[in-house]
Order: structure tokens, then sequence, then C-alpha cells
């Protein structure tokens, strides 16, 4: 058992058959306590996310019952407790344990997750001192836990699922051209919070695509939290049937509105930034924007007066 801080919260850290547990408890004692989880619990991309993850790391997961919560997920008479989902389902990445130490454990993939349901600057500073953490613990044995790579890859599949569910049907696409639709969503992200598309970035830097490189393994943490979170995002604007332009509208409103609450922080540590990355901005205008209204005939965000 570990120990990290976050906002003046301790939060305990356990380890389960090799993998790092997160007390959600522990988390939301400052706020609504046990409240907070369950509600958490009745949302239905909560649901999702957890059977997402659950898919890819639990071999005895029970589809079957799965399926019919996620079917009452979201509606008023549906209700879900930690217990009541591993007993349905089978699940190994959320628990609820007794004793001294007991409460609501998660994964640290769900952990972290859960931290966005807090808040976005909760999320960072959690994923910063869990880094933290691991450095400390793996520093003797030359071993490294990635936030890049957790970053990178924990809404993913939430994200090509949804897209897979509603928008490649609608299509009609032969099957081996349907990876286009996959790559144009991932490009909208890429320019909502970078600024370019992935063959803009590939073609202006083409000595580290030699390397094998590509433009988020340059994104500082702050830009991949946010990147997480807006894949989640569009994942359930994607599920509500909103048109892309109008999906690119909110997902750049909320990217820059939560980069402004990250970076706006005098307690979190700014991290170099990268000279490969065009970033969103508050105070003006981008070229960008302004390219992009003509593109989309949508008005660019508000970000104040030049």
């Amino acid at each position: 058992m570990s120990k990290i801080k976050v906002k003046d919260i301790e939060i305990t850290v356990i380890e389960s058959n090799g993998q790092d547990y997160i007390s959600l408890t522990d988390m939301v004692k400052n706020l609504d306590g046990d409240q907070l989880i369950k509600n958490w619990l009745r949302n239905k991309n909560t649901i999702e996310f957890l059977g997402v993850w659950e898919r890819l790391n639990n071999e005895n997961f029970n589809m079957v019952d799965f399926d019919l919560i996620k079917i009452d997920a979201g509606t008023n008479r549906f209700l879900m407790s930690v217990n009541q989902w591993v007993e349905r389902t089978s699940a190994i990445g959320i628990v609820a344990k007794a004793g001294r130490y007991g409460g609501t454990y998660a994964h640290k993939d769900i952990a972290f997750e859960f931290g966005t349901w807090i808040s976005p600057e909760f999320k960072l500073i959690l994923i910063k001192e869990f880094q933290r953490l691991k450095d400390n613990e793996n520093g003797a044995k030359n071993l490294q836990w990635d936030y890049r790579r957790f970053l990178s890859k924990v809404n993913y599949k939430v994200h090509t699922d949804s897209i897979q569910s509603n928008i490649i049907p609608i299509k009609h696409l032969p099957k081996d051209k349907e990876w286009v639709v996959y790559a144009d969503e991932a490009d909208m992200l890429n320019v909502v919070l970078f600024g370019q598309t992935a063959k803009q970035w590939k073609e202006n830097n083409p000595q580290l695509v030699l390397q094998g490189r590509n433009m988020r393994d340059y994104g500082d943490l702050h830009q991949l939290t946010v990147l997480s979170n807006l894949e989640s995002y569009n994942a359930i604007l994607i599920n509500e049937n909103i048109p892309q332009p109008e999906r690119f509208v909110k997902l750049r409103n909320a990217a820059i509105s939560q980069l402004a609450s990250l970076k706006g922080q005098p307690h979190i540590l700014s991290e170099i930034q990268s000279p490969f990355i065009v970033t969103t901005t508050t105070n003006q205008v981008s070229n960008f924007d302004i390219q992009l209204k003509g593109l989309l005939n949508v008005s660019p965000p508000n970000k104040g007066k030049k």
C-alpha cells in the first residue's frame, strides 16, 4: 500500500495481482463521498467505459449481463452499486473492500477516468502524483510507467467503438475503406487540439517521421489529458448523432476551456512546450480558426478580443 497526495487529500494506492488500484473513496472524501461514486456508476457513459475496459482486460467478463445493464443505464430507474456491478458482470476493474483500508478501489485506468468526473484539474494532478510514485518505486529497477502511453490508449477504444456503432453503418463503405472514417475522426481531434492534421505534421517534420514519431508523441501532459477527455466527449456526441461540424465547435470550446483551466493553476508545474505542436490559445483567433470558418461554415469559438 502506498499514499499519494492530491490537493491536500491523501489517496491510497494498493497492488492487486500485479496491478495498481486507486481508492475512489479517498478521492471524494472531501466532496459528496460515496454518493458521487454512485452517481458516476449510474451514468451511461461510465457503464460503456467500464464495459470497454473489461472486454480488453478481463476474459471472464459477463457480456450477456453487461448488455442488459447497458440498456437500462442512464434511465431514471437505473441504480448500480459496485458490488452489484461485480456480481453481475464478474468485473475486475473496480472493487469494494472492507476493513481498515476499505472502500471502493479502481484500476488506475478507471481511477484516472473517474478523476475527470471530479474535474480535469484533479485528474491531471492525480496522474502527475501517480507518475511520481511510480518513478520512486521503479527507479532502482530502471522501469517506467509512461503517462503518454496511458493517455494515448485510455479512451481510444471508447472512441472507436462509438464510430463503429454510429458512423460506419451509415457510410456504407467497403470493409477495406472503413479506416478512412476512423482516421477522419482522429484528425478532427488533432485539429481541435493541435491546430493541424497528422498529414500536415508529417509534412513539416519529415526527420521525426523517419524516427517513427507522430504528433501526439510531442504533446505535453496538459494536452494529452485534454485529448483523452475529448475522445470520451466526442464518443458521447457521436452517440447523440450530432453532425461533425457541430461536434467540432463543441470540442474546440471544451479544449480551450480545459487547457485554460489546467494551465491557469499556479500549483501545477508547467512542462516544456513542444516546439512541434501549435496549441490552442485563449486570447486570439488563430489563422486556423479563420480558415476553418470557411471550411465548415461555422463561426470560430469566441476567445475574447484581440
